[in-house]
């Protein structure tokens, strides 16, 4: 699946689940939200969890919460896109054009 067709697929599940309902700035509370439980799930890879009523996970379950809330932050910036019509492909397009044009400045100097 190409993040043209995921970025669809998303909208489409969301919306199926009555998800879409909520505002941008809603929504951006809840990219927060994801964002900061993936801080946790990067901590706990790199530094560990201290505390007791925390088992430490198995590398792979560990990897795999990774994976998972990086696919919720992932879905909340696709809702988001979705909700002012930008798609996915012209924010990549539009990153790596910003970037490249940043910092071939640097580079040529």
């Amino acid at each position: 699946m190409n993040i043209t067709e995921f970025q669809k697929w998303v909208g489409d599940f969301y919306q199926e689940r009555g998800w879409t309902g909520y505002g941008p700035f809603i929504r951006v509370g809840f990219l927060m939200e994801e964002a900061g439980e993936l801080a946790r799930a990067v901590r706990a890879i790199e530094i560990g969890r201290d505390r007791p009523d925390e088992g430490q996970k198995a590398a792979a379950e560990a990897r795999q919460e990774l994976v998972e809330e990086l696919g919720d932050v992932l879905g909340n910036l696709i809702l988001l896109a979705n909700q002012y019509e930008v798609s996915f492909e012209e924010i990549l397009d539009a990153h790596r054009a910003k970037l490249q044009k940043r910092y071939q400045a640097v580079e040529t100097e």
